[in-house]
C-alpha cells in the first residue's frame, strides 16, 4: 500500500467535505500541520469542527482557518492568544468546548482506543462538568467526558519511513499522538521520509497501523509565538 502523496492538497483529495470533524495535533505553533491546514483552507469547506489544544495564532495555523470563517466549532483547552477566536467567540459567531488538556488528550486517546467514555474528577464543581453526568467512587465524585471520534486526523511529525512508521522531535509530539489515533483517516506531514526499515523500532512514536497518508512538508520556516530577549548586560 503506497502511502506517499506528493502534496497536501493530493493528500485530502477525497477526504473533505463540510462538517467534519477533525483532530489536529500541535501545542501554539510547535508541532502543527501547517502544510495540511494550509490546503483546508485553500479547499474552501466550512462548517468544521476542529479538536485541537488551541487554534494556534492570528493568521497562523487554524488560525487561518478563522480567518476565512471555515471553523463552525473548537474543542480546545486554550485559546489565549489568538485574538480572532476571543472576537468569534465573544460575538456568539464561534462555537467552543472548553475542555482541561489532560481531558482533552484523554478523550483523543480513548476515542483511537475504541473507549466511548471515561470519568475524570478534573473538572468537577466547575464549568466543564455543567451538563455532564457524573458517578461516585469511593465516595469522590466524577464526571463523565466523551472520547472523541473525529472524521479526518491531521498532524505534523519530524520523520517517517515509507510504511507510515513515524517519529517526533521532542516537545512537538505533544498532540499529535493522540490526535492521529483518534481519526478514521490519519495524515500526516513530515520533515523527512526515509526507506521502511530505517528506523529503530524501539524509537517510533507512532506506529503506521494509524496512518493512511504521507506528505513531505519540508522545508519548513521554524516560526517562534513570542520573541523574548535579554538586554545586553553593559562593560
Amino acid at each position: 500500500m503506497n502511502k506517499l502523496y506528493p502534496s497536501a492538497e493530493a493528500a485530502l483529495d477525497g477526504l473533505l467535505r463540510d462538517g467534519l470533524l477533525i483532530a489536529a495535533g500541535g501545542f501554539g505553533l510547535c508541532g502543527i500541520p501547517e502544510r495540511l491546514l494550509d490546503a483546508v483552507r485553500d479547499s474552501g469547506v466550512k462548517d468544521l469542527t476542529f479538536a485541537s489544544n488551541n487554534a494556534g495564532i492570528d493568521n497562523e495555523g487554524i488560525g487561518k482557518l478563522l480567518r476565512t470563517r471555515q471553523v463552525k466549532k473548537m474543542i480546545s483547552s486554550y485559546v489565549g492568544e489568538n485574538k480572532e477566536f476571543e472576537r468569534q467567540f465573544l460575538s456568539g459567531e464561534l462555537e467552543v468546548e472548553f475542555s482541561p488538556q489532560g481531558t482533552l488528550a484523554e478523550r483523543m486517546r480513548a476515542g483511537g482506543a475504541g473507549i466511548p467514555g471515561f470519568y475524570t474528577k478534573t473538572g468537577v464543581g466547575t464549568q466543564v462538568a455543567e451538563g455532564k453526568p457524573t458517578m461516585d467512587f469511593d465516595g469522590q465524585e466524577y464526571v463523565l467526558e466523551r472520547g472523541i471520534f473525529a472524521d479526518l486526523s491531521l498532524v505534523k511529525a519530524w520523520k517517517a519511513d515509507e510504511s507510515g512508521n513515524v517519529v517526533f522531535r521532542k516537545t512537538a509530539r505533544n498532540f499529535n499522538v493522540p490526535a492521529a489515533t483518534c481519526g478514521k483517516v490519519c495524515i500526516v506531514e513530515v520533515e523527512e521520509i526515509v526507506p521502511t526499515g530505517s528506523l529503530d523500532p524501539d524509537h517510533i512514536h507512532l506506529p503506521g497501523v494509524y496512518v493512511q497518508r504521507l506528505v513531505l512538508g519540508a522545508p519548513y520556516d521554524k516560526k517562534i509565538e513570542f520573541t523574548t530577549t535579554r538586554e545586553r548586560e553593559t562593560a
